[in-house]
């Protein structure tokens, strides 16, 4: 039967050959993107793993290891607004490990530069960057040790000497390649809960459109399987045939979905939705990832064949004799609520403690949540086509809602993929959206053009010729040093803040994003670093005045060094410049307060470009399911609408009925889908962070009615084979 089988499945006629092409072309675009999502959560994972050694866990190894130690610090400079990862190490001898990437470690005077680095060196400005590090660029900085082909990252080489005396330096006795328990391991494992909840709702769509492209022209298949049965096939025999005939199809489409994620890797690949773009090597897939899939999908679309012929088995009459379904009943709600349920009660107890546990609670909810949403679906369909069917008076609409109201299973199947896109695309925006605006913070103002420089603590000395280097800088407005004089005058609480740094007034005289100073105060007790945007009433900008003479002021340490600029880049990065020289041993190099938000906005916008790859990619799986789903259906009723043409009904009729069949239970579920969504968003958002759901922006709402509409669209596109597989000659032929 196998070989009968195939033969049938290949030797059949134009319209099986039809059916199988279009089956394998839509099993191949949904395993190409459902290979796509699994090879992205490995990017994520080999892309943290290859960066891990930039982070070490220290040197806990130093006594009982006989390599010398290599000194080690990071410190993040920024350019234009991008983050410039800078790691200074020394060697201690000639034993001292070497970071991957590198042949060996820089000397005194000698850096290497990351290839987006050495790019970048090589048009800007020495004054605005490269002057920043010392010295001449002695080679590359190989993949193995970046991120990802964009990393900004620079190993500078210094004496012992020097670096001992940076804050927090590290004596390291090897190099770890794994991720060790620090913030990065925690960021990576807090990772995985976004893509597991990403991976899981752009997975169910695609299985989703698998399945219905599976059941393509069902109706006539079971026709043509009965008639196998009438003439003396046993229901094994059939079940074996349509097995065969769906596994050729899948395996088929299976294979080329393989080609086509190799054809949209390379650009997948440079989507930073982890904050970095991958090297393409990231994106690739486990032995077990291709097998799953390759043995996986073709069985699936066996198993369903199967099911799919339930009726035939029963009896070789059972295609004829079509009966009514038994409506769906309310319990349908059940996993729906649960899901909800389950996202509730974590709102009331607590998250777990861990990244890893907070996966374990959440991703079954929202998987839980779109099952609820498949299983409910047929149920809404149902009632909402018995309330259309109450109150129309139009002929198209009474026998479409009729139609529905008999079968809503068949109804919602062709929708079923949309609106899990809808449900996937609403939470991923509300959680972005409300993200956004929690952390998100403005890009303009004082905290995007004032510089903040912390110094060594032991500094009391401004460098010489540093606030006349400054000044110097076309764009540079006030140059002001703060001094701390916590250990030496009483605190002062001013609208909640602790004041305990001082600055001469003189210095932030007419710089209006400094504030001010009280009439006639030469000393006044001011925050680190100036700013007035965050921390400060806006309608009170006069700082406290403190009685502490010039003098004694000169006296105490240097807090920081705030550079007032215009804003613009070359002011900003030139200033920075100064600094860096200035201040070599500093702890952190010189940014605004809007750049310390560089890393989340990163995230934020990886997340942001997820979200839209989430949506793109779901409302592309959903449209091609329910196209596949229009024509099926279409050739499926064949018969039904060609008797009804013959009895004299009109085409546009028809048209009507077709359309309403597919609105009713979008509209219904589109609005449930994403109502669902936004309250899951909510759920998820106040269990994990204390946060309420904050609505998207009109730009959402139109995306989705333009979604909506498109969807229509295919339906309508499909609407001019009508005529042609309903005329009297199709009627004959049946």
């Amino acid at each position: 039967m196998i070989r009968f089988g195939i033969r049938l499945a290949l030797a059949s006629g134009r319209e099986t050959m039809i059916r199988l092409v279009m089956i394998a072309a839509a099993v191949a675009l949904g395993v190409g993107l459902l290979l796509t999502t699994l090879a992205g959560v490995n990017a994520v994972q080999a892309q943290y793993t290859r960066s891990a050694w930039l982070y070490p866990s220290g040197g806990a190894d130093v006594a009982v290891s006989t390599a010398d130690p290599v000194l080690w610090t990071g410190r993040d400079t920024y350019y234009d607004r991008a983050t410039i990862s800078r790691l200074d190490v020394a060697a201690t001898g000639p034993t001292s490990p070497i970071p991957p990437g590198i042949p060996r470690l820089p000397g005194p005077g000698e850096f290497y530069a990351s290839p987006a680095l050495d790019a970048l060196l090589r048009v800007a400005p020495a004054n605005q960057l490269g002057d920043r590090f010392a010295g001449r660029q002695i080679g590359i900085i190989g993949d193995s040790a970046l991120p990802g082909p964009d990393a900004l990252l620079a190993i500078v080489g210094n004496t012992p000497d020097a670096l001992a005396r940076v804050p927090d330096v590290q004596r390291l006795t090897s190099i770890g390649t794994e991720l060790p328990a620090s913030r990065v391991a925690a960021f990576a494992r807090a990772l995985d809960l976004v893509l597991s909840v990403v991976a899981g709702g752009l997975i169910f769509p695609l299985l989703m459109f698998i399945g219905n492209a599976t059941r393509l022209s069902a109706a006539r298949r079971e026709q043509r399987f009965a008639a196998m049965r009438l003439v003396g096939a046993t229901p094994g025999q059939v079940s074996v045939v349509a097995a065969v005939e769906a596994t050729i199809s899948a395996a088929i489409g299976a294979v080329l979905g393989f080609g086509l994620f190799f054809l949209i890797r390379e650009p997948a690949a440079a989507i930073p939705f982890a904050g970095a773009a991958f090297f393409p090597e990231d994106m690739s897939l486990t032995v077990a990832d291709a097998l799953a899939v390759l043995i996986g999908v073709p069985a699936a679309a066996a198993l369903a064949a199967r099911f799919s012929l339930r009726r035939v088995r029963v009896s070789p009459l059972g295609v004829s004799r079509r009966v009514t379904p038994r409506p769906p009943s309310a319990f349908r709600l059940i996993p729906l609520g649960l899901g909800l349920a389950e996202l509730g009660f974590f709102v009331v107890v607590g998250v777990p403690a861990t990244s890893h546990a907070q996966v374990l609670v959440f991703l079954p909810g929202f998987l839980v949540i779109m099952v609820g949403l498949v299983v409910a679906g047929p149920w809404l369909t149902m009632v909402g086509a018995r309330a259309v069917a109450r109150r129309t008076k139009r002929a198209a609409s009474l026998i479409a809602a009729r139609r529905l109201a008999d079968n809503p299973k068949s109804g919602f199947r062709s929708v079923s993929g949309l609106i899990l896109a809808l449900f996937v695309a609403s939470v991923a925006i509300g959680v972005i959206t409300t993200i956004n605006i929690h952390r998100g913070g403005p890009l303009v103002g004082p905290s995007a053009t004032s510089l903040v420089q912390r110094t060594p603590a032991e500094s009391a000395v401004v460098p010489d010729g540093l606030r006349l280097d400054l000044r110097s800088i076309p764009g540079v407005q006030r140059v002001a040093v703060i001094r701390d004089a916590s250990n030496d005058l009483p605190a002062m609480v001013i609208h909640g803040w602790t004041l305990t740094n001082l600055v001469s007034c003189a210095d932030i005289a007419g710089h209006p994003d400094f504030g001010s100073c009280a009439p006639g105060a030469e000393v006044a007790a001011v925050i680190e670093d100036l700013s007035l945007e965050t921390h400060w009433p806006a309608s009170d900008k006069t700082w406290p005045t403190v009685h502490v003479s010039t003098e004694t002021l000169a006296r105490l340490p240097i807090k920081s060094v705030v550079v007032g600029t215009d804003g613009s880049s070359a002011a900003l990065e030139r200033a920075r410049t100064t600094l860096a020289i200035a201040y070599p041993q500093a702890e952190r190099y010189a940014s605004t307060d809007a750049e310390h938000e560089t890393d989340v906005r990163s995230l934020l916008n990886g997340w942001r470009q997820l979200a839209d790859v989430v949506i793109l990619a779901s409302l592309v799986v959903a449209g091609s399911s329910l196209a596949v789903s229009a024509v099926g259906g279409l050739s499926d009723r064949r018969r039904p609408f060609g008797m009804l043409r013959l009895t004299g009904v009109p085409l546009r009729l028809l048209r009507r009925v077709i359309a309403l069949e597919t609105a009713v239970p979008l509209l219904i579920a589109a609005g449930v889908a994403i109502g669902t969504g936004f309250l899951a968003a909510h759920l998820f958002l106040t269990a994990q962070m204390s946060y309420s759901l904050r609505l998207p922006t009109v730009t959402y709402f139109v995306f989705v009615l333009g979604g909506l509409a498109v969807s229509l669209g295919i339906v309508a596109s499909t609407l001019p084979l009508l005529r042609r597989i309903t005329g009297p000659e199709t009627v004959r032929n049946e």
